[in-house]
């Protein structure tokens, strides 16, 4: 029955991890951005000196000034770009967890932020400052399934993730599951 939250031994507890910045997708395009950055930066250093660093980026019909300095620039500033990537992904940031004590009839989101004072974020709500759960569904060439704890004072703080995409399916299930437990409305669906 609980496929979306894990509840742990004495069943008062119950527990979503969530992952940050370290998924398939930020480890793809990361990669993808590093070795065209490297590329970029090859080709326009082979222009300036003349000669081909590696065989196969041909650099002999590039002229340095203005094809191989414009290379240089996107391939420093693509390097400083996935380094940025490569930093969030070893810091874990955005990962985490929502956690449901029944029993204290609390909800805890917790998140890894940057590094700093304010690296833990950990946001602890009684039930009873929760109005209800609202759910954002934008379709389009950029979608986005978000769900919210709205809270009575207008604050809404997104419990999933940005980066992983829920089916309807899912959400809905997800949404009612925590309306439920926190016997709270939906908004949105």
């Amino acid at each position: 029955m609980n496929v979306l939250f894990n509840k742990d031994e004495n069943m008062d507890i119950l527990y979503e991890k969530v992952i940050g910045s370290r998924n398939s997708s930020n480890l793809f395009w990361t990669i993808i951005i590093l070795f065209a950055s490297l590329g970029f930066l090859i080709v326009g250093i082979s222009s300036y000196l003349k000669y081909n660093l590696i065989e196969f980026f041909n650099s002999d019909s590039i002229l340095f000034f203005p094809q191989g300095l414009v290379m240089s620039i996107y391939g420093v500033l693509g390097i400083i770009i996935s380094s940025y990537q490569w930093f969030t992904i070893f810091l874990k940031i955005g990962e985490g967890y929502n956690k449901i004590d029944t029993k204290k009839r609390q909800f805890e989101i917790f998140r890894w932020g940057f590094p700093g004072k304010n690296r833990e974020i950990n946001l602890k709500y009684p039930f009873d400052d929760i109005d209800l759960i609202k759910v954002e569904i934008v379709e389009g060439i950029n979608p986005k399934r978000t769900i919210y704890l709205k809270l009575k004072n207008k604050s809404e703080i997104p419990l999933n993730s940005s980066q992983r995409f829920l089916s309807i399916n899912e959400l809905e299930k997800k949404t009612t599951q925590l309306a439920e437990i926190l016997q709270v409305s939906i908004e949105g669906l």
